[in-house]
């Protein structure tokens, strides 16, 4: 499946939040007292065991006594961190002056335009740009998202899709954080956005007709389940093309390169099933490709007379195969790549000439590119032990050109031309970092540590060259661990502040993502789910014992599912710990899975189990974070989420963070900060907001480091 960009913002939303800054009690001015939330208790019976959640009244949402609480809370935040205010400030300035400000990204060709972004300074969003036949043309502004986000507080741009003859842009927008985005058609040629309009849509796909469009919607619990066709101008209600019944299934919708087919692709976590038009024929019956079968994967591209299919039915690694475009059920698949244990088959891209094929090796990521028409392979070489690789914007089919996008821990982003002909990467651009910054003073290390079971667990480690691994120093450590995503490691600038103040920052590779293959996924989810917990202690304990830092300077962070490994060595190590900062956590597990009316709940039986089901039950109630917290010490916290997050609802952290002040016994610090302006999964939307946002947790972190200036 194409989900490298996902991917990225994905990482990016979680590694730009990777880092922050100091606490430091002011006995000056004393404290106002914590609030407490009040006890409701809620009985749930399930598996012969009775739950009871005393904070359940925290769903409520419209409940005004809710919005007071998460206020209290807030308050009682701002004042913990108040003493804070000059050293988040500095660390805004800091962060700021890594970037450039007013800046362009490379072009990209499709039809007679070259597309571009580019950003102005004290502007928060990107203006989305074109010019027609050569870079020395008039630009057209496409879309200058800060225009669209004047009289809004959140502004995310989803859907960004331009007709075969670039007349029409059909593109959507959420201003309220929550994922729900608007469905608008405008006219390029006069400018004018047009009555066409969709609710709640997912993936948008231009037929080759110019002038049909198709999308996909979600329903109540944020699936996206159904694909409708619309003729743009046109006033009838638009034609309901599928809807998935399964709910374990979400639709997405795509085209190929080539422009000759469109795909529908249903998948669950372990299971897909596609569709297929020719993209010239919009109103032509949808065939399936292969009926879904349990466990098996498989997601086609485009090539002349053949349909190229990346699968997974002969391996966990998955292989290349293609078959007749006339008959491409699986009896008709001819293997090209087959499945290797070592060597995990991510993605594929095809061109007229050439495919590619993004390979995972060693627990990195590697590029591989063919001549389809004498079957030469040959992978690009990168110049780093560890670093992050992934496509550029390529949209154009029949070239020898590939752009790429190269990056390390100390390499900021760096995008390549690859002639796919000759075997040759030029570099078109690096982004520059302002400032002063120098990749030479930083030294980059992967390293190993042993998981219970025997298994290496590989870390990824930056810091200060010569600096003092005495095991007295800073010592921050960042993990995920789920949904088979590897954290690769990209360049963040943010890091710098704290890597300058002398801290080692590493992540953990651990089991239940994707860096080592499905497997290593495998390993860490389901009844599995625990060596995705006991990996990360495994390599917080080898950093200390090593000397990369200290346990009473140790801190750690994790987001979203990383939020939930937070709270689950939170309650099995807490004595291993200095603080944790716990973003957007899903930490509730038992009482959200139970809730099949919840966004993500019915989708990810396969990746946590069903809990009506006694042995998953058993199995999920002995690391559930929420529901294991107990009487005894904690670290410091700083808990965080948005109001209006649509993945892990607020009331998680807000209910985990209430019980954890009924029963801790510690005087550490607990506080939780929560967005209640627009604001989704990732915190806010414009790049100055994001960066105060990451000042302040910057400031939490090395405060507790000991670091305050």
């Amino acid at each position: 499946m194409k989900w490298t960009y996902a991917r990225r913002l994905r990482l990016a939303l979680l590694l730009s939040a990777c880092l922050l800054s100091p606490l430091s009690a002011d006995t000056s001015s004393p404290l106002p007292a914590p609030p407490i939330a009040k006890k409701v208790p809620k009985t749930t019976a399930v598996n012969g065991r009775k739950l009871v959640d005393n904070y359940f009244w925290l769903r409520d949402k419209k409940n005004p006594e809710v919005k007071a609480y998460l206020e209290a809370e807030n308050a009682y935040t701002d004042a913990v961190m108040k003493p804070t205010e000059a050293f988040q400030k500095r660390l805004y300035d800091e962060m700021l002056g890594r970037i450039k400000e007013t800046d362009v990204d490379v072009p990209y060709k499709e039809g007679d335009y070259f597309y571009y972004s580019r950003t102005e300074a004290g502007k928060q969003y990107q203006i989305r740009c074109r010019k027609k036949g050569s870079l020395g043309a008039r630009e057209e502004v496409v879309l200058d998202v800060n225009e669209m986000a004047k009289g809004q507080i959140f502004m995310a741009l989803g859907a960004y899709a331009v007709s075969n003859d670039g007349n029409l842009l059909a593109y959507s927008t959420d201003n309220t954080g929550f994922r729900q985005y608007v469905l608008a058609v405008k006219d390029l040629r006069t400018g004018k956005v047009l009555s066409d309009h969709a609710e709640k849509t997912g993936s948008v796909v231009w037929a080759n007709d110019n002038k049909t469009v198709f999308y996909t919607v979600e329903d109540a619990a944020k699936r996206q389940y159904r694909l409708y066709r619309h003729s743009v101008g046109t006033t009838v209600p638009d034609d309901l093309v599928y809807e998935e019944k399964d709910e374990r299934f979400d639709v997405e919708a795509r085209k190929t390169l080539s422009k000759a087919y469109m795909f529908l692709i249903s998948g669950s976590h372990t299971t897909t099933e596609v569709r297929y038009i020719s993209a010239d024929q919009p109103m032509a019956d949808w065939k399936v490709m292969e009926p879904r079968k349990q466990d098996v994967e498989y997601y086609p591209d485009h090539n002349g007379d053949f349909f190229y299919i990346r699968a997974n039915d002969t391996g966990r690694n998955f292989r290349l195969v293609k078959a007749p475009v006339s008959d491409p059920r699986s009896q008709n698949w001819q293997e090209v790549v087959a499945q290797r244990p070592s060597v995990m088959l991510d993605d594929l891209d095809f061109f007229k000439n050439y495919y590619i094929l993004y390979e995972r090796e060693n627990g990195l990521p590697q590029i591989r590119v063919t001549d389809l028409s004498s079957g030469q392979s040959k992978r690009i070489a990168f110049p780093e032990p560890a670093y992050d690789v992934f496509p550029d914007i390529n949209r154009e089919y029949d070239t020898a050109k590939f752009r790429y996008n190269y990056q390390s821990a100390i390499t900021s982003q760096s995008i390549f031309e690859y002639d796919m002909g000759n075997a040759t990467s030029v570099l078109l651009k690096q982004k520059e970092i302002p400032g002063g910054y120098d990749r030479s003073r930083y030294q980059v290390e992967q390293i190993y540590a042993t998981a219970p079971d025997g298994v290496n667990i590989p870390i990824s480690v930056v810091h200060l060259k010569g600096v003092q691994l005495d095991g007295k120093g800073p010592l921050y450590l960042y993990g995920y661990g789920s949904y088979g995503f590897p954290i690769d490691i990209n360049f963040n600038p943010n890091i710098f502040s704290m890597v300058d103040r002398g801290v080692v920052a590493a992540v953990a590779h651990i089991r239940g993502g994707g860096e080592m293959g499905k497997s290593w996924h495998d390993e860490g989810r389901m009844m599995r789910k625990k060596n995705t917990f006991t990996d990360f202690i495994a390599c917080a304990e080898y950093l200390i014992a090593q000397g990369y830092g200290s346990k009473d300077k140790l801190v750690i962070e994790g987001r979203s599912a990383g939020g939930l490994l937070m709270g689950a060595v939170l309650n099995l190590r807490p004595d291993l710990f200095k603080a944790a900062l716990v973003g957007v956590p899903f930490v509730d597990v038992m009482n959200t899975m139970l809730d099949e009316s919840l966004p993500l709940t019915v989708t990810e039986f396969e990746e946590w189990g069903n809990p009506k089901e006694k042995p998953a039950f058993d199995y999920m109630i002995t690391y559930s974070p929420y529901d294991n917290v107990e009487a005894k010490a904690y670290p410091n916290m700083l808990v965080k989420t948005s109001f209006n997050d649509s993945q892990v609802m607020y009331w998680e952290p807000a209910k985990y963070v209430a019980k954890m002040r009924a029963l801790r016994t510690d005087h550490n610090v607990l506080i939780m900060k929560t967005n209640l302006s627009p604001a989704g999964h990732g915190g806010a939307s414009g790049r100055y907001d994001r960066l105060k946002e990451a000042a302040f947790d910057y400031a939490f972190i090395l405060g507790q480091m000991g670091i305050t200036q």
